[in-house]
């Protein structure tokens, strides 16, 4: 009997046979090493590792893991800068939420993470059997993310420092983070699952025609945002403000009857959520009360100045249902980034499919921005979606060729658990739960707490 080592360079993912690093083969007498190899890699003995030398058929040549470890050093990367802009985007404005045109720091998290969440459906559905309890685990899913993110954000927590809860169901928030994730993910995992052929890829144009009607899905919805956006006739429309201490409220007018306005008075993403959703059930802290026009602690919040426009304080959602259109692309297009990774095993094709997409979509949003199509967070512009998406995937690149070509992990095992956790930490953080938790324990009264003791809550006397 003889033994054959066979060594390949990268193993491929979530395979049990003899594509694995350092496995050996064994050949009896009289054997040939072809006839061993197809003999061990039938479905029955895929499952069993191959006997080492000497090892008494004890031994265990195991595979990887098959997890790419840039995944999720990339999803951690994001909620650190969740965390570092949710903190300091109060003492350092510039990478804060950018007013209203524009593109901060703060901006590329929530593409980051819709980006990230179509790059792993496309890993999720890659062995995927019956697509009907698929889309029934898709579903489901969705559903209670959604669920979730309307317990969280809809309203229902509300003046931490007075230990007060609930909402009015008539101003709940139906739209925010989590549900707009949720919609993204529901669309993106139904495309995954049925649109798609049997085609097998083996280039770049067998890998777009595979997909094609997953690229087409995303064309005509960012054909339909822009249409809406720029075609729908704006009205003139009111608020109203409730007076304290009466049950009178002010009435403020909005002047608009324009179309193709992308202004924060009289864009239709607004005018649509108004008439779909109701103005009560917006968001009442609106991104546009940082501007000049609003704030004299621009590009902070501030007191209004004496010349202040009537929109100024009007609600404005920037999780509305226009602008969710272009987060479901987003999803689409980090599925797409999916693909490579399912598809091609080697690491250079996988870096040239990334980069070279990547460096075209942040050309295109760039050339957009500068004709007048500016990039907007708020509404989810279409240069803000290529911008975004074209530097998700170079970072993406960038994570992938330092973590895992390169196997420098020891840095990055702190970003390798938040990305694990990524949706514990946001829950916890950024959904006000960890305050709410450490707020809620006392002495005598509700402001002797933790968070006041060390400096972070207010004291109200």
């Amino acid at each position: 009997m003889a033994s054959y080592k066979l060594i390949r360079d990268g193993g491929d993912e979530g395979t049990l046979d003899l594509r694995a690093k350092n496995c050996a083969l064994r050949i009896d007498n009289g054997g040939d090493v072809e006839s061993a190899y197809l003999k061990t890699n039938t479905p029955s003995s895929r499952l069993r590792p191959p006997v080492l030398p000497g090892s008494g058929g004890n031994a265990k040549c195991t595979p990887p893991s098959g997890r790419l470890v840039s995944l999720d050093v990339f999803r951690g990367l994001t909620v650190v800068l969740m965390i570092i802009v949710d903190n300091a985007g109060r003492l350092i404005p510039s990478i804060n939420h950018s007013p209203w045109n524009g593109l901060t720091l703060a901006d590329f998290v929530m593409p980051f993470f819709l980006f990230m969440v179509g790059v792993s459906l496309g890993l999720v559905y890659k062995n995927m059997t019956c697509r009907v309890a698929a889309t029934k685990k898709a579903i489901l899913r969705a559903g209670k993310l959604f669920v979730l993110g309307i317990f969280l954000q809809g309203g229902y927590f509300h003046g931490l420092s007075k230990l007060t809860y609930g909402v009015d169901l008539e101003q709940i928030r139906w739209m925010g983070i989590l549900q707009r994730i949720a919609v993204a993910y529901w669309v993106a995992a139904m495309c995954e699952i049925w649109l798609r052929n049997d085609e097998i890829v083996d280039s770049r144009k067998s890998l777009l025609k595979k997909y094609r009607w997953q690229w087409a899905t995303a064309f005509v919805l960012s054909t339909v945002y822009l249409l809406m956006l720029y075609g729908l006739y704006v009205p003139d429309w009111e608020y109203h403000i409730p007076i304290e201490a009466s049950f009178r409220a002010e009435v403020f007018k909005v002047k608009c009857g324009v179309r193709a306005n992308t202004g924060p008075a009289c864009n239709a993403a607004g005018m649509l959520d108004r008439a779909v959703l109701g103005i009560q059930r917006l968001y009442r802290k609106p991104i546009y009360a940082r501007t000049q026009q609003c704030s004299i602690n621009s590009p902070n919040y501030g007191p209004l100045p004496p010349d202040a426009p009537s929109w100024c304080r009007a609600p404005f959602d920037p999780e509305g249902i226009l602008s969710t259109v272009m987060a479901i692309v987003t999803c689409l297009l980090g599925l797409q980034y999916g693909h490579v990774i399912v598809h091609f095993k080697e690491h250079k094709k996988r870096l040239s499919l990334w980069s070279y997409p990547s460096t075209g979509f942040m050309l295109l949003g760039l050339m957009c921005h500068v004709l007048g199509m500016h990039i907007n967070k708020a509404l989810y512009s279409f240069s803000y979606t290529c911008v975004t998406v074209g530097l998700a995937g170079i970072l993406l690149a960038t994570i992938y060729l330092v973590v895992d070509v390169k196997g420098w992990r020891r840095f990055s095992m702190v970003l390798e658990w938040m990305g694990k956790n990524a949706l514990l930490i946001y829950i916890l953080v950024a959904c006000n739960i960890l305050p709410l938790i450490l707020q809620g324990f006392y002495w005598k009264e509700p402001h002797n707490n933790i968070l006041t003791l060390i400096g972070i809550g207010k004291r109200n006397y």
